[in-house]
């Protein structure tokens, strides 16, 4: 991990009270959330100083480095992440930071730093870090800025993937050719020794037949992909791609290669061979492959010719990592972008987005129901947070289920919620308000306690240049229902 303040002694996770599974706690990989907004405040105050090259205005002096990465705080990390730097609990992490963190970690913070200079909404890095036994740790990182309205970079959800047998593996091979059978036996990926020489010959017949433009005969001729795919041969596998694989033998994996690749990896395997096409004898991507057992694999694939080969292809290292975790991990956050994670509906980020695309889209009619819950405070004051939290996901079902695309219902404050109707005029609309509350009414049939209930206003546009008044306008008619509603049960807000 980059750097940071540890957190108070004794610091908990904060109970979230919605009855969701903890998403943070339960992604089978490390992650980190942090807050960078005294990082996004001190790159303000660089810009108006005049700092253009951050890269090299921080490696003028490393004490700058280490000033970012005191600005950094960490508010969460989750069971994978005390697992991996061997820390008993959250606290002892961070009460021992200076040892995870050495100065051969601040190249990679630099790195890091320049991303989120240049506004890329995040980071990917590669860096050391130290478990606590003081174990060498090679880590990939990615991380993204979550979306908040309240303050720039206050939430920075980091993911890593340890990628240390990796990095081993590739020291021990450099490091002692006498070991390199049973490095090959007992390295933690799966190594894969094929011979490519006829794929070779394959490109040398269609060279001296004057094709140049290789991507363009693939177009015209894919079965050329499946015949080079035949023409492999495989020589070898170690005992870890057994396992990855779920085979029992060799040999059962040699006899089922057709399930491991399946017709979904000719457009991979046809990438690579474009590589080998234009002499990338060494070249790496993520491909998607399956077990024996039918289980996707994401994979990350590493192709190099052997030294000495490079002319007929002989011998060729096809290294493949098992990246499904973290796969999810990037499935996780990038939901995190666009949801709330109570209600499951689309969140605030994601509205506003949409609502520029379909500005810039300059879409002819476009339809808005704005809705309030009328009695969230009541729940919270009568039952506690549990409760309103309760109210907000059962409004979140049948929102769900009262929604369809194109349409799209999105949380965008505390008890504030926008569906967005893309093509509806204003009686379409009111069918699905009426929808709305039709549900509204079967699902206080099934639940006890605080009724569900909503203040709703509509508003209808068909001038691409009017839609924030007419989303104000629809604001206008929910908060006149909302008096209405109060007024009915003589209640004051």
């Amino acid at each position: 991990m980059d750097a940071g303040q540890a957190v108070p002694a004794g610091w908990q996770p904060p109970d979230t009270g919605s009855g969701l599974p903890d998403f943070f706690e339960a992604t089978p990989m490390p992650l980190w959330l942090e807050d960078y907004s005294g990082l996004h405040a001190q790159f303000a105050r660089w810009r108006a100083d005049g700092v253009v090259d951050l890269r090299s205005w921080l490696l003028q002096d490393r004490e700058r480095l280490r000033h970012c990465a005191g600005l950094i705080r960490i508010l969460r990390v989750n069971r994978q992440t005390l697992t991996l730097f061997g820390a008993r609990s959250q606290t002892e992490l961070m009460d021992r930071l200076p040892e995870v963190l050495r100065d051969d970690t601040y190249e990679g913070w630099a790195n890091e730093l320049e991303q989120l200079w240049l506004g890329q909404g995040g980071f990917q890095s590669q860096t050391v870090n130290y478990a606590l036994t003081g174990r060498r740790l090679d880590l990939s990182l990615k991380a993204v800025i979550l979306a908040d309205d309240r303050q720039p970079w206050d939430r920075v959800l980091v993911a890593m993937e340890d990628v240390t047998p990796l990095r081993d593996a590739h020291r021990q091979a450099q490091a002692s050719a006498r070991d390199a059978r049973e490095f090959f036996q007992q390295a933690p990926v799966s190594l894969w020794v094929e011979d490519f020489s006829a794929i070779k010959l394959l490109f040398d017949e269609l060279r001296e037949k004057d094709i140049s433009d290789f991507r363009t005969f693939l177009d015209v001729h894919p079965d050329f992909v499946e015949r080079c795919q035949q023409e492999i041969r495989v020589l070898d596998v170690n005992d870890y791609t057994l396992t990855l694989f779920k085979a029992e033998s060799r040999d059962q994996l040699l006899e089922r290669l057709g399930d491991v690749f399946g017709q979904d990896s000719r457009a991979f395997f046809a990438e690579q061979l474009i590589d080998l096409w234009h002499g990338r004898l060494f070249h790496q991507r993520e491909v998607r492959n399956h077990t024996l057992a039918g289980d996707v694999l994401h994979i990350h694939l590493q192709l190099s010719v052997f030294q000495g080969h490079e002319e007929d292809w002989g011998l060729v290292l096809v290294s493949l990592t098992d990246i499904t975790a973290r796969k999810k991990a990037e499935a996780y956050l990038e939901y995190l972008g666009k949801h709330d994670v109570l209600t499951q509906l689309k969140n605030r980020s994601y509205f506003v987005d949409e609502l520029g695309r379909l500005q810039r889209k300059r879409a002819p009619l476009v339809s808005f129901i704005a809705l309030d819950l009328n009695n969230l405070k009541q729940a919270n004051d009568e039952s506690g947070h549990a409760a309103g939290d309760d109210l907000l996901r059962r409004f979140g079902e049948v929102l769900n289920k009262a929604v369809d695309r194109p349409c799209q219902a999105a949380r965008i404050g505390g008890d504030e919620f926008v569906v967005l109707l893309p093509g509806y005029d204003e009686a379409a609309t009111r069918t699905v308000l009426d929808n709305i509350r039709a549900l509204i009414e079967l699902n206080n049939q099934y639940y006890g306690g605080v009724p569900l209930s909503v203040a709703a206003g509509e508003a209808t546009c068909r001038d691409a240049n009017a839609l924030e008044q007419a989303l104000k306008d629809a604001d206008r008619d929910l908060y006149a229902d909302k008096r209405r509603y109060y007024a009915a049960h003589e209640r004051r807000r």
